[in-house]
This record gives structure tokens, sequence and C-alpha cells, in this order.
């Protein structure tokens, strides 16, 4: 039996998708390792802060002017700055690290959209703004616990989930080929392959290695399906190629998919 809840979601492309949630342990953990780079972070503002008001200081009593009056200034700068970096860390490696923080990534979990699709900047703001919030009294502790989808109050508010990260493998035994291998180039171009999440491109290379032992009949089909279901995510409105064959798109999106983000996906 699983220690993890699982979730499945239906897409708006009518793809059912099987995700894992994080649990309160992984998420516990990578609040910690953040709440330290935060610490870190904040304590060298803290050193440079103190460092730049006294020699601020310093000169401004030496040309006659009120110190207090610029205390206050340093002091609202130095609050400002201490918001901007607790709340930019969050939004900022969530947003530009699909869904992941450093402490979110070490223990391979991440954020997504209740859609299931990637967590965006609005997303990952929403959740920041409610983070101290939660951290009252433990409130989004127990909120993640005694929920079904285990959410805190950010969580519901920017309509999120935090699950568990599936490993993204390598491309061998996977045949493509060299028709494929160029139209892969003009995807990156006109599609937007960072719609897929990990998860669609371990379904898209599970027929890409069991095609071989399917029917014609089935193959064709399935293939036809799938293709129709990933043009729509990456908003591709026509094919590079009049009448690809549908399994020729489906491995020209594997390729660009690998040589966008292969090697840095493959970590989450």
């Amino acid at each position: 039996m699983s220690l993890f809840k699982t979730i499945s979601i239906q897409t708006p492309e009518s793809v059912e998708l099987e995700f894992t949630l994080a649990g309160i342990g992984n998420r516990a953990l990578a609040l910690l390792v953040d709440y330290l780079l935060v610490f870190l972070l904040l304590s060298l503002v803290a050193i440079f802060s103190a460092f730049l008001s006294e020699q601020l200081t310093s000169v401004f009593l030496a040309l006659g002017g009120d110190a207090d009056g610029l205390n206050l200034w340093l002091t609202a700068i130095a609050l400002l700055a201490t918001a901007a970096i607790y709340g930019g860390y969050f939004v900022g490696f969530e947003t530009y690290w699909q869904g992941q923080t450093p402490g979110k990534r070490w223990t391979k979990i991440r954020v997504i959209n209740d859609n299931g699709k990637p967590e965006g900047v609005f997303q990952a703001t929403l959740r920041a703004l409610l983070r101290p919030v939660d951290d009252i009294l433990f409130l989004g502790f127990f909120c993640i616990i005694f929920s079904h989808q285990e959410k805190r109050l950010g969580d519901w508010l920017a309509g999120t989930l935090v699950v568990q990260s599936e490993t993204v493998v390598g491309e061998a035994q996977v045949k493509i080929s060299p028709a494929a291998q160029t139209l892969a180039a003009d995807l990156m171009e006109q599609a937007q392959i960072g719609n897929l999440l990990p998860d669609d491109f371990a379904t898209l290379r599970a027929y890409l290695l069991r095609r071989q032992v399917m029917t014609t009949a089935a193959r064709k089909q399935l293939s036809v399906q799938l293709a129709q279901q990933l043009q729509a995510m990456i908003e591709l409105s026509e094919l590079p190629q009049a009448e690809m064959p549908a399994e020729q798109f489906l491995e020209a999106i594997y390729v660009a998919y690998q040589q966008q983000f292969g090697d840095r996906r493959r970590a989450y």
C-alpha cells in the first residue's frame, strides 16, 4: 500500500493524468531547506545594510546632516529588501524552475496547476502572499494534514497542487527517424514545447517504446489521437509539413522536448 496519496486530473485536452501528492514530510523538508537559504540571503542583506548604514551615517554627520532621518530611510529600505527577498525567492524559483524551488528540487516535488499545467507567475505570487498566513500557528500544516488534496491555504487560493516529480529518462531504446530529427528544430521555434509536463513526456515515450508490439489498427488510431492531444497542448495551429504522419510528428515532439528540457527536467 502506498504511503502517498494519488490524484487523477482530467486536462482540458481530455487527457487523464495521475500524480502522487508530495506528502507533508517532503513538503516540510523542502520548506526547511528553502528557509535556510532565505535566512542566508537575509543575513547577507543585514550585514551589507549595517555596513552601508554606518558609512552613510558617518558621511552625513560630517556634512552636518540629521542622522535620524537617514536611519529611518535605511530601515525602510532594509524592510522592503527583506520582503522582496522572502517573496521573490519563492515566486522567482517556482516560476522559472517549473514549480520548484531549491528545496523542492532537492526533495523531488513540484507545484502544478489544478488542471495539470505548469504553475504560472500569478499562482506562484498568490502562494507566496499566503505563506506567512500558513506559517502562523502551523495553520498550513494542519490544512495539508486534513485536506484530501493536501492543500494549504495558498494552494486553495492559487488553485495549485504539490506533487512528486517524475524522473524523465533518456531517449535510449526509442527509435527516431531522421525526418523527425529535422522537424524537431521547427517545432522548437513554432510550438510551446514548455507546456508539456514530464508526465506528458512519459506518456509519449511509453507509446514510442511500445508501438512495435501493437496491431496496425491500434497503432494508427492511438498515434493520431495522441498527436492531436499533444498538438493542442503545445499550441501548434498548423503542422510544419502538410500531411505529416502522426508518428513522425510524435517523434519530433519527443526530440524537441529532449533538446529543450531534457537535461534540466531530468533532475526533477
